[in-house]
């Protein structure tokens, strides 16, 4: 039976060993090249050079070298043999080919040759050639039963089943009952949709070793996958009548009862099944796992899964990937105190695992948790210095704590490590923006926007935020427009990327611009209660000459809480400062 392992690599490179030979030689050398005994020795030194090269795994030295031997001696099958050999190994199947039919050519009675030129045919995806070839050896070499085997695999890859399965049999008849051929003779049953001789097959391995469970998993496998669903229960009970706790046929069959509708029968073969501590927990996992994604598409599926890993956690009270995995199952659902509850407790039982920590983190971000965020991540960090979001998190709670140089740090940190994902590497560019702004330093700012940008370049809110704090210093007016306008034909409908819209036109004194897109604003209730919005009005009304609208805005800007430098005044002196 063989294995073909091939190698990616070189491409006609025998044309650069082969053609390329020095074509300038001294009349010297041409003639010590005519003495027989000096050919053969250079040969042969050109011959064990190659073997060295070939070891050492430098196949295109060695096969260089292998061609310059052929310029000095082209009748040695071995070196063809060797040649298609190794263009097999670096993926070049027309050489490898061309070079196994001549050393096949040259010495038709070396079993490896053929074999080899079997190899070659099979990397063409000439199957039927190759099945030819393993014929030619079984007539010559009988007693070989790889030879039987080879010849009906490539059978069966040339799409002749019931060829490959007379052949199989043949060699049956040799061997008697042996699991790898009851399996290749199987699925060419089913191939050919015999399934009920499929199933006399596998019989065959049951009748010879009752005790031994996968064959009958095997042989429900077959019904199952053929809609024999009687049949595949018949032998799920069998199971459980030598087996009672049987994990896998109990599955089995709550699946069918599910299919019927009969969920009670279903509950309980599902109970029996994970209360089993002998059914691993990480096949069980296994079979949870997909509720949760079932969970997007269908919240009904909560109560089931939850029953399930319940019955996990039941079984394997001491393992800590039951409860990583509720955790996971109350995460999805959003129910994030009970998420934090089995993460924790997931950890008080192994630490050793970073994907529940950052599970964990990404609860506390998600609970708007900062100061816990913090004391977390902390820890993390500590614990995994490598791991990019332990950082990023600690980075994230920082700066939601107005804890900015430390922010800086901490993301910059991440960057260092660098592997994160890229979505992630633009997050944490877009919060350095934010955190380098915070404190004054604003071409640090603006070059992590752009980076961001380059990551994300659709990202609404890193446009929306480069561009507004490009507009209050007043710098790059154009780019902050064209910026802001990308930002609302990604998101047409958020009142927050009016506002900053409208503020830029209005820096760029196109005021009545920026009141039809600050208007436009207004009309969303959240934009009607936020202060810096109604400022921004006022300021907008007081440079189009309507003071005493712009007043009444700034007003109504300072009732709801707005602090700008400045606001007082411009309701006091009923004038707009900058």
């Amino acid at each position: 039976m063989r294995i073909f392992l091939t190698v990616i690599g070189l491409a006609g490179i025998l044309l650069t060993g082969a053609c390329s030979g020095a074509k300038k030689v001294s009349a010297q050398r041409s003639s010590s090249l005519k003495d027989p005994a000096v050919v053969e020795q250079r040969a042969d030194s050109l011959f064990f050079a190659a073997q060295r090269s070939k070891m050492l795994g430098d196949y295109r030295t060695a096969i260089t070298q292998y061609s310059d031997y052929l310029r000095l001696n082209k009748n040695n099958a071995t070196v063809y043999y060797e040649l298609a050999r190794l263009f097999i190994e670096v993926q070049n199947p027309g050489y490898a080919l061309g070079f196994a039919r001549k050393a096949a050519a040259l010495d038709n009675s070396n079993h490896w040759f053929q074999i080899t030129l079997a190899d070659a045919f099979a990397v063409n995806e000439m199957y039927d050639s190759a099945a030819v070839v393993f014929q030619q050896l079984t007539a010559k070499y009988p007693e070989s039963e790889d030879y039987l085997y080879n010849r009906a695999m490539f059978l069966a890859k040339a799409n002749k089943p019931a060829d490959a399965l007379a052949v199989l049999n043949e060699l049956e008849k040799k061997t008697g009952v042996v699991e790898e051929l009851i399996y290749q003779k199987q699925k060419l049953l089913l191939k050919m949709s015999k399934v009920e001789e499929a199933a006399a097959e596998i019989k065959k391995l049951v009748d010879l070793n009752p005790q031994e469970m996968r064959y009958n998993y095997l042989l429900a496998e077959v019904y199952d996958a053929n809609d024999r669903i009687k049949e595949a229960s018949d032998i799920y009970n069998t199971i459980l009548l030598k087996d009672p706790d049987n994990a896998r046929a109990l599955i089995g069959l709550a699946s069918y009862a599910k299919k019927r509708g009969d969920m009670r029968s279903y509950q309980d073969y599902l109970t029996r099944a994970f209360a089993n501590p002998g059914y691993s927990i990480d096949e069980k996992v296994a079979y949870v796992y997909p509720y949760l994604q079932m969970l997007q598409l269908d919240s009904a599926k909560l109560v089931e899964g939850l029953q399930l890993t319940d019955l996990i956690v039941k079984a394997h009270p001491g393992d800590a990937k039951s409860y990583a995995l509720r955790g996971d199952m109350y995460s999805q659902a959003d129910i994030l105190d009970s998420a934090q509850q089995n993460y924790s407790k997931a950890l008080s039982l192994d630490s050793s695992r970073f994907s529940v920590w950052y599970q964990l983190m990404w609860i506390y971000s998600r609970k708007e948790d900062p100061n816990a965020l913090l004391a977390l991540s902390n820890t993390v960090t500590t614990k995994f210095p490598q791991e990019f979001m332990g950082f990023y998190f600690k980075g994230v709670a920082s700066f939601l704590l107005q804890q900015y140089p430390a922010a800086i740090a901490s993301l910059n940190e991440a960057l260092k490590i660098g592997n994160g994902e890229k979505k992630f590497q633009a997050d944490v560019h877009s919060l350095l923006g934010d955190a380098y702004h915070a404190t004054g330093q604003h071409q640090l700012s603006d070059s992590s926007y752009e980076h961001s940008l380059l990551l994300r370049p659709k990202d609404a809110l890193v446009l929306n935020n480069y561009s507004y704090y490009l507009s209050l210093r007043g710098e790059n007016l154009d780019r902050a427009a064209e910026m802001s306008r990308r930002s609302l034909e990604i998101e047409p409908n958020s009142p927050t990327y009016m506002d900053t819209y409208a503020w830029i036109l209005f820096r760029q004194d196109k005021f009545e611009e920026a009141k039809l897109w600050i208007e436009k604003a207004l009309q969303y209730p959240e934009a009607q209660q936020n202060p810096n919005v109604l400022e921004h009005y006022g300021d907008i009304l007081f440079n189009l000459k309507d003071v005493t609208k712009a007043v009444e805005y700034w007003q109504r800007a300072k009732d709801k809480g707005a602090n700008s430098v400045g606001l007082v005044r411009k309701i006091a002196e009923k004038k707009y400062i900058q």
